[in-house]
């Protein structure tokens, strides 16, 4: 997150896919986890019951990731990518690399997934292509050196 405020940048699909997780937490992992909790405690003992134990152990799980997702939802800004010339977060941008093509989907940072070609605004390359054009090179610093990214395709 910003530490300038509390905005968390994300697509439109990353933030429909937050709340579509908030939702089963609440309406069906929350529930359960009751249920199992009252089914373990009318075992008997709970100093020694490992059912009772592993569901609450879980439910404070699910609390905390329940309320991490409210404030995220709450503090969202949704980046759509103006139809313009230059990459924004929300972009999928084609870049020349070392005799490469590679294609990047720029997204918040709480969507980030390289196996998945999704790059963080904040990372090194994600913030080193925001505002760029078409035809521009880019440098990079990574673990093997120094690389030159060429813009050669954005898409909205």
């Amino acid at each position: 997150m910003n530490k300038n405020n509390n905005n968390v940048f994300l697509t439109k699909e990353g933030l429909e896919n937050l709340k579509k997780e908030l939702k089963t937490l609440i309406e069906t992992k929350r529930p359960d986890i009751a249920k199992r909790i009252k089914e373990a405690r009318e075992m008997g003992d709970i100093s020694e019951n490992s059912e009772y134990d592993a569901a609450r152990q879980e439910q404070s799980f699910v609390e905390g990731r329940i309320e991490e997702l409210e404030e995220i939802v709450k503090n969202a800004k949704v980046s759509e990518p103006k139809k313009r010339d230059c990459i924004d977060v929300g972009c999928k941008v084609t870049v020349h690399i070392d005799g490469n093509e590679e294609s990047f989907h720029i997204v918040g940072a709480m969507e980030a997934n390289p196996l998945e070609k999704k790059i963080s605004h904040d990372s090194p390359l994600g913030s080193a292509l925001l505002g760029k054009k078409v035809g521009d090179k880019i440098e990079v610093d990574v673990p093997i050196g120094k690389l030159t990214y060429t813009i050669i395709k954005i898409e909205y």
